[in-house]
């Protein structure tokens, strides 16, 4: 790339002012340039290709080892006992169905979020995909605007730039002509327009700039403790599988015979779903989110969601809809030109929201004419013009303005303020700005009261996070008694004792002790937000920060998930990993309903995958040991797999579930699984143990086993499924049905190599009674011993 426009430098690009012309770049430059390659395309992918989808699904180690497996049944010509082959085809299928219709979904709504680019080009600003700004393109920049390529300053309007997400300072940045921008830092305040000087590849932090449409798979503790368990089982099946083809081959008549053993035993130690469904969950998580319009940037940010205790949002946007109007207008000296005044500040190509409110309702004079300005930042909290024999006007948080100087209008703002309204005062001095430093002789003008529209929605959606556990937090930039005014409408905790944030500790424990106790904070800058997730954080909680504001991106950027709204700022959007495209945050219970749902269910099902792993391989090194002959075919255990596991898994999956996700996802699952899965093996091995001492044959004793076998799974399958509602319990009665179904018809028996154990059949059906008596005894005794943690339905006893 760096040779490609070697010769064709900014500063060398002929006809041009400063480096660049006014007008842009002619349609001949940005075509040559596009021939040349020197556009803004780094080679990111918003998600996997469908080769990749493919390769992750079918190339896993258990695919192969169970590929290998096939292949070895069908080698000595047991082909009835490859069943598994087709369970296996059948989770890879689905694996990958699943994942590209989530795929094709997300890349839908991702085209829908796609940050733009305003660039000049023959004269004429217009907006092109990032991807089709081009080196020496003039983009022009606006408050909320990421920064989409390197650059050189070529016009600035009071342009300050945020760059901490690429050096960490948080401090916001003056830009001058003449001065650098960089890709992945964001606009603050102001206006100008830049000269792109490093594109694609070339461009400084090139993958911040685009992060938020990137496929990713964060850290997961789920699939990390999924991956831990197959490790585990990796390494027992070497060892085993040596021991159980040496027992088998000893115990059988054929060759035949050992490689059936030995495949069974290998394949009921393989959990060949479990990887499937937490794929399959996470992928039908973002597709039912992507229904609500809802767009997950990270798939991983499902699960975050799950562990959401406390979650902090403005108050603009959020609890209101972000429509303001002007209420009224109160002055406080008279002879002054108000309304002259507030039209000609609103009169701002680059007014915020509430300038553009007041720009609605009073008209700009024709003679005022700006000699200097000041941009509004959510750090100054005011903006201020100077204007030609007018002298110059100031608007903003009334204490910011007017200080300590003016107690009485002072008073009468926080008066105002408390009544829910939001405050502004209008000051006038005579000299003239100077920097960012408001003029010394500035005296009140005039009180500006604006009025915001609560949500409807928004008392429910909050009534919902209290009902479920999770703490709110209002943090806003507004009068802290606006702010309160509004909580309280809406039921917000603690809204009649609300902090000015002004007076907040930088002590991290100190500050987290103030968060704690109070929920409504204002006048909060964006460092103090970012400060409070840090403290929320350090004092063990799971946060979620909802913004639309650009002041709001850093905060996103801390929090464990970042929830972004729309319509907000593209600097806001790139940086979090869920954006709600419709803005209305009462989809957030929806949202975190769906990750509670998920995670909790993925540990549902995961319990019952990880019960017939253990048993089985514990039945497989007992049998190695004793060199007898493996209690099971293949294909009983393919009976086993799909009555038991296999399709109640999908059902359970989808399940609603509202629990909150806490940490030990691996250990509650061993805790519940090792124990039972101990008590299966045991009475599975009493049942083969008794056919063998009643000298039947050797398809009974199977078939023994495979009863008991079964029965111990529906009862672990039962108090997974609980509490049984009518849906569930329909379920299980089609388990045992299709199980019982296989007995009647010959045909069906001799494929399935069943035949009832004669003389010991009441025998074996009270063993199997016995078992799982004794499996309901053991989760009993495991939750009361462990102050009632170990939960595998999904809930959690203590919320």
């Amino acid at each position: 790339m760096a040779e490609s426009h070697a010769h064709l430098t900014p500063r060398d690009a002929p006809g041009t002012s400063n480096g660049t012309r006014t007008t842009g770049l002619t349609g001949a430059e940005v075509a040559a340039r596009i021939a040349a390659g020197q556009v803004n395309v780094g080679g990111e992918r918003t998600s996997r290709t469908l080769g990749e989808i493919i390769r992750t699904n079918v190339f896993t180690r258990f695919n192969l080892l169970l590929g290998i497996l096939f292949a070895a049944i069908v080698a000595v010509g047991q082909l009835r006992d490859a069943l598994f082959g087709v369970v296996l085809v059948a989770n890879a299928l689905i694996g990958i169905i699943q994942e590209w219709r989530a795929k094709r979904t997300l890349d839908r709504l991702a085209v829908l979020n796609a940050p733009f680019a305003r660039v000049v080009r023959d004269g004429v600003e217009g907006d092109v995909a990032i991807e089709a700004v081009v080196l020496d393109d003039l983009v022009a920049l606006r408050t909320g605007d990421q920064v989409v390529a390197d650059g050189l300053v070529r016009s600035t309007s009071g342009l300050q730039v945020d760059e901490s997400l690429l050096t960490g300072e948080a401090e916001p940045v003056d830009k001058r002509e003449g001065d650098e921008v960089l890709s992945g830092s964001f606009v603050v305040a102001g206006a100008g327009r830049f000269q792109a000087t490093g594109v694609g590849a070339d461009a400084y932090a090139r993958r911040l700039t685009i992060e938020a449409r990137r496929f990713t798979l964060v850290h997961s503790e789920l699939i990390e403790g999924t991956n831990r368990i197959l490790r585990y089982v990796t390494w027992a099946i070497g060892p085993i599988a040596l021991a159980l083809l040496y027992s088998q081959y000893h115990a059988g008549k054929s060759l035949g015979d050992a490689v059936s053993g030995t495949v069974a035993g290998l394949v009921g130690m393989v959990p060949q779903g479990l990887v499937l469904l937490t794929s399959v969950a996470f992928a039908v998580a973002a597709v039912s989110l992507a229904r609500r319009r809802v767009l997950v940037q990270e798939l991983t940010a499902i699960e975050v969601l799950a562990r959401v205790d406390v979650v902090c949002f403005d108050k603009t946007g959020t609890l209101t809809d972000g429509t303001i109007v002007v209420d009224g207008v109160e002055p406080v000296g008279v002879g002054l030109p108000v309304d002259a005044a507030l039209g000609a500040l609103a009169d701002d190509e680059n007014a915020n929201a509430t300038l553009s409110a007041i720009g609605r309702t009073f008209a700009p004079p024709a003679d005022w004419v700006r000699d200097a300005a000041v941009p509004f930042s959510s750090a100054r909290k005011w903006s201020a013009a100077s204007f030609s024999d007018h002298g110059t006007w100031v608007v903003g948080a009334p204490e910011m303005v007017l200080g300590d100087v003016d107690a009485s209008t002072l008073a009468r703002a926080q008066e105002l303020a408390a009544t829910g309204r939001r405050v502004l005062a209008l000051a006038h001095g005579e000299a003239t700005l100077r920097g960012d430093e408001l003029p010394a002789d500035l005296r009140a003008v005039a009180l500006v009261t604006l009025m915001e529209q609560v949500r409807e929605d928004a008392a429910s959606t909050v009534r919902f996070f209290a009902e479920q556990g999770v703490v709110t937090k209002v943090i806003s930039g507004d009068n802290p008694l606006t702010v309160a005014a509004i909580a309280a409408r809406v039921g917000v905790g603690a809204a009649d004792a609300p902090v000015d944030a002004r007076d907040l500790p930088d002590d991290v424990d100190a500050l987290g002790e103030i968060l704690e106790a109070r929920s409504v904070f204002g006048r909060v800058t964006p460092r103090q937000k970012q400060a409070m997730v840090t403290a929320l954080q350090a004092r063990g909680h799971t946060v979620a920060m909802t913004g639309d504001g650009v002041n709001d991106a850093l905060a996103l950027k801390l929090a464990d998930i970042g929830i972004a709204v729309g319509s907000g700022a593209p600097a806001t959007r790139a940086v979090a990993q869920i954006v709600l495209l419709d803005g209305r945050f009462a989809t957030m219970p929806d949202v975190v309903a769906e990750g509670r749902r998920v995670t909790a269910n993925i540990e549902r099902v995961a319990n019952i995958f990880v019960v017939k792993t253990v048993w089985a391989t514990i039945l497989a090194a007992t049998v190695s040991v004793l060199l007898w002959p493996y209690p099971f075919l293949p294909r009983h255990l393919t009976i086993i797999d799909t009555l038991t596991i296999g399709i109640p898994t999908f059902f359970l999956a989808l399940a609603p579930n509202r629990r909150r996700y806490t940490p030990g996802f691996v250990g509650r699952v061993l805790r519940f699984t090792v124990p039972i899965g101990l008590v299966v093996a045991i009475t599975v091995f009493a049942a083969d143990a008794l056919a063998r001492s009643r000298h039947l044959s050797l398809l009974e004793q199977r078939t023994g086993a495979t009863i008991v076998a079964l029965m111990l799974s529906v009862t672990v399958l039962v108090i997974v499924a609980l509490p049984m509602t009518w849906r569930r319990t329909l379920l299980v009665a089609a388990v045992v049905l299709g199980f019982v179904s296989l007995f009647p018809v010959h045909a069906v028996r001799s494929f399935y190599a069943l035949q009832l154990p004669a003389g010991i059949l009441t025998a074996t059906l009270a063993i199997g009674a016995a078992g799982a008596a004794l499996v309901v005894v053991v989760w009993r005794a495991a939750r009361r011993s462990s102050n009632r943690d170990i939960d595998p339905r999904g809930h959690d006893p203590r919320v």
